[in-house]
């Protein structure tokens, strides 16, 4: 097809240059569930507080068997030697943070 080429090498040269600019940073897991509709509540409450950009979130599914459920994870993309982020929206199960 024409133009392909041309457009698969500026698609890797895009690729090389987000991957040198978060060069050493590293996934930090932000929120785990096996019920899809939490994880899904969760997704749109993260979207709609925006408290993290959205190209450095990772949605993750592990695919269950058997013996395993299957488990949906947020991960949060962190400069290094960052502590994970203690302004991320608490799960929708928690109970609400007690004042003194």
């Amino acid at each position: 097809m024409p133009g392909q080429h041309r457009r698969k090498r500026r698609q890797e040269a895009a690729q090389r240059r987000q991957a040198a600019q978060y060069e050493g940073w590293q996934w930090h897991p932000l929120y785990s569930t096996q019920d899809y509709a939490e994880f899904t509540a969760y997704v749109r409450r993260l979207r709609a507080e925006r408290t993290h950009d959205a190209e450095r979130l990772r949605l993750d599914t592990f695919c269950g068997r058997l013996t395993h459920p299957t488990t949906y994870r947020i991960s949060v993309l962190m400069p290094p030697d960052a502590p994970p982020t203690p302004d991320a929206p608490p799960p929708l199960d928690a109970p609400p943070p007690e004042t003194p």
